[in-house]
């Protein structure tokens, strides 16, 4: 009895770490500190520091491009929210709302931020899958690369990848274009472009296409409101709202 227990124990286990989530992943738990939302609740532990945005890069000025929804929420309930991801004008630049998994730093020269991306993970599922809602607007501010897009309907993006860094990757987002593609630490990777307006939350279900079969080390997650943005391409009257997240295996 007592080795048919500990087998038993084993596959539990074993079925635990291949079902691996992320904290937070139904983005029910927000907090404010002075006038910025973070999706993370107050006073965090660090296993609780999963999700960040780039509010903080305008918490100055009392903006977020990314909030709490909770009337609009793909499944409604006590205590339910969605992420609600817009882009918008700000003093100096245009701003594309992001949710991504990792720890936004600081602010580099009024025109990147530093950000820590991605946050531990061993698992290897299959898909993500989630709702989502796009309401894209018109890209009315545009630069170099992207100066032919203005006009045009702006285009949002989901994208998981899984990666076997040492540790998180620290960028800047203003000091060159990061290729996943072109990482040799990418493991597996889905990108989902959305390029229309859906009338409501739709399903999805991102596949992830794995390249290699080594062990994960770190997951990195984002959803952005313009996929352009890192250019200063978009619409401000994009919105994206974002809700009840799962890894499927």
């Amino acid at each position: 009895m007592k080795k048919i227990s500990i087998i038993l124990t084993f596959l539990c286990l074993c079925q635990f770490i291949q079902a691996q989530q992320l904290y937070n992943m139904s983005l029910d738990e927000w907090s404010k500190q002075g006038r910025t939302w973070n999706p993370f609740p107050k006073d965090a532990s660090e296993k609780q520091l999963v999700w960040a945005s780039a509010n903080g890069a305008m918490k100055v000025l009392g903006v977020n491009t990314t909030m709490p929804e909770y009337e609009h929420v793909a499944v409604p309930g006590q205590g339910k929210a969605a992420a609600k991801i817009v882009s918008r004008k700000v003093t100096w630049a245009f701003a594309a709302g992001s949710l991504f998994t990792g720890h936004f730093i600081r602010v580099v020269n009024f025109s990147g931020i530093e950000m820590d991306n991605g946050t531990p993970f061993t698992g290897r599922p299959k898909s993500l899958s989630g709702y989502y809602h796009y309401q894209p607007g018109v890209i009315n501010y545009a630069k170099e690369p992207c100066l032919s897009m203005k006009g045009k309907t702006d285009i949002g993006q989901i994208e998981v990848a899984l990666y076997d860094w040492p540790q998180a990757l620290r960028q800047v987002t203003n000091e060159g274009h990061f290729d996943p593609e072109a990482d040799p630490h990418l493991i597996g990777r889905g990108v989902l472009k959305l390029t229309r307006a859906t009338d409501g939350y739709v399903h999805f279900e991102l596949p992830i296409e794995y390249r290699r079969d080594d062990k994960p080390t770190f997951v990195g997650i984002c959803f952005l409101s313009s996929a352009l943005g890192e250019y200063f391409t978009g619409s401000s009257d994009t919105v994206l709202y974002v809700d009840e997240l799962q890894f499927n295996y």
